[in-house]
């Protein structure tokens, strides 16, 4: 019930938006270059969606694979921060110096490194996603009941057993958490490097249309990556909700 409510909101909240869109570009009378209207922005889509699909794919696979690969070694490095004063004293500080520098910057970088295929923005996709799955993780690891962890340490279990049996279980809340931030920032990671240096992918999209000033296609571009970029984050929550139906943040909401 819940759920259908929620998308009945999204679904009116988006209607109204286009509606009011498609209003003010009947009024206001802009050029097309400067504000297409959404009837216009679809009959784009229309006009070659396998051309349109096949770049969403470059870019999809760009920020799945930098996705994983921050999530997985994320992962690892939350749980040795957690583990090692040694790694959270550098590893820990090396990551916050990393996550203040703008990744477009870093972008030509990787470029000159591994070249203009699929890895460089694999890579930028990953330095922007994976800080985001280190905090949380850390936080949920740390955040468990001091009583619980003295029960376990009473009956003798070794670090590897508290982390699997106790610290990660209590974890899970806090990773989904960090994992629907780092699905963004996943994506606006391979969008930055297809910005930089691609032949293909929604960002060489949205760049070679700026350039010939055929703005249609841009926006279209824009709406693509809006409705991916939502269903990414509604995968991750189906995840959640699939992994951990018993966090409390669900029980309240159900």
């Amino acid at each position: 019930m819940e759920t259908g409510k929620r998308t009945l909101s999204v679904l009116l909240v988006l209607v109204a938006f286009l509606a009011f869109w498609q209003l003010a570009v009947m009024l206001l009378r802009p050029p097309e270059y400067l504000l297409p209207s959404p009837v216009a922005v679809a009959k784009e889509l229309g006009t070659a969606p396998e051309w349109y699909l096949s770049h969403a794919v470059r870019t999809i696979g760009a920020t799945l694979l930098g996705f994983a690969a921050a999530l997985g070694l994320g992962f690892i490095a939350a749980v040795g921060i957690v583990y090692s004063r040694i790694l959270e004293n550098t590893l820990y500080t090396l990551l916050v110096a990393l996550n203040s520098i703008p990744k477009i910057a870093l972008a030509p970088l990787f470029i000159i490194w591994m070249g203009t295929g699929l890895t460089s923005k694999v890579a930028v996709s990953f330095t922007i996603a994976v800080f985001a799955i280190v905090v949380d993780t850390v936080l949920g690891l740390r955040s468990i009941d001091p009583d619980a962890l003295d029960l376990f340490k009473s009956v003798r279990a070794t670090p590897l057993q508290i982390l699997i049996r106790l610290r990660f279980p209590n974890s899970l809340p806090y990773l989904f958490a960090g994992m629907k931030v780092a699905i963004s920032l996943a994506l606006v990671g391979a969008i930055a490097g297809e910005f930089v240096a691609s032949q293909a992918g929604l960002g060489y999209v949205i760049l070679a249309a700026q350039g010939s000033f055929q703005t249609t296609r841009v926006f279209a571009a824009i709406v693509l990556l809006g409705v991916l970029g939502t269903i990414l984050f509604f995968i991750v929550e189906v995840l959640e909700w699939v992994v951990c139906p018993w966090h409390v943040s669900h029980r309240e909401r159900s």
